[in-house]
């Protein structure tokens, strides 16, 4: 099965008219499908605001046989890493940046 996780990303701790707001996804195929309550673990995440994130959410569709995974948003509040250098750890280990618009027409 085609999984797709989806994480939202922003930063409040800049001023608001700085305020970063991002999606980001890694798909990969896989014979385990998450559940919502399931930690999930990527080297992409950085330890210092979490080892995993938690499963609110699955989509499943079985025509296309893929789901959507919905992981807990991450706010970065107290920088110890920016947003922007967050981003490219992510995009580093396997996940884009996608619009709105791309998931909702995917």
């Amino acid at each position: 099965m085609k999984i797709n996780m989806l994480i939202s990303l922003t930063s409040i701790k800049e001023q608001q008219e700085n305020n970063r707001y991002e999606i980001g996804i890694k798909t990969f195929e896989s014979s385990i499908r998450p559940i919502k309550g399931d930690i999930i673990d990527d080297p992409g995440f950085d330890s210092r605001f979490h080892n995993g994130y938690e499963v609110v959410k699955v989509t499943i569709n079985y025509e296309q046989n893929e789901c959507f995974v919905s992981l807990h948003p991450l706010a970065i509040e107290i920088e110890e890493i920016s947003i922007n250098d967050y981003i490219e750890k992510l995009v580093a280990n396997g996940w884009r940046i996608v619009s709105k618009e791309e998931l909702v027409n995917s």
